[in-house]
């Protein structure tokens, strides 16, 4: 696998695990015993670190693009294994569509 291509899945992992951790360890106003903005939504949330969402997300996403590029390299899980459905029945042509004429 060229570099590039594991940078490539690395970002996307990363943007994954930022929108996956987006919710956790948020709390309104509410919660955090602040007063509120006229008008502020009430589930909006008191305090936004982007700078702790950012490293939570790279860590989250360099543990799952190495556990992809070891799974890559040794071939732990491979395409066959996800086959939950077995093998297509003998003589099943599933090109042909029986159209209504």
């Amino acid at each position: 696998m060229k570099w590039t291509s594991i940078l490539a899945i690395y970002a996307l992992f990363w943007v994954f695990s930022a929108f996956l951790l987006l919710p956790f360890g948020v709390r309104t106003h509410e919660e955090a015993g602040v007063e509120k903005v006229p008008g502020q939504a009430d589930s909006a949330p008191a305090t936004f670190r982007p700078g702790r969402l950012m490293a939570r997300a790279t860590l989250l996403a360099t543990l799952l693009c190495g556990l992809y590029v070891l799974n890559y390299t040794q071939g732990w899980i491979t395409a066959q294994d996800l086959n939950l459905f077995g093998e297509p029945p003998a003589g099943a042509d599933y090109r042909k569509i029986d159209r209504p004429a």
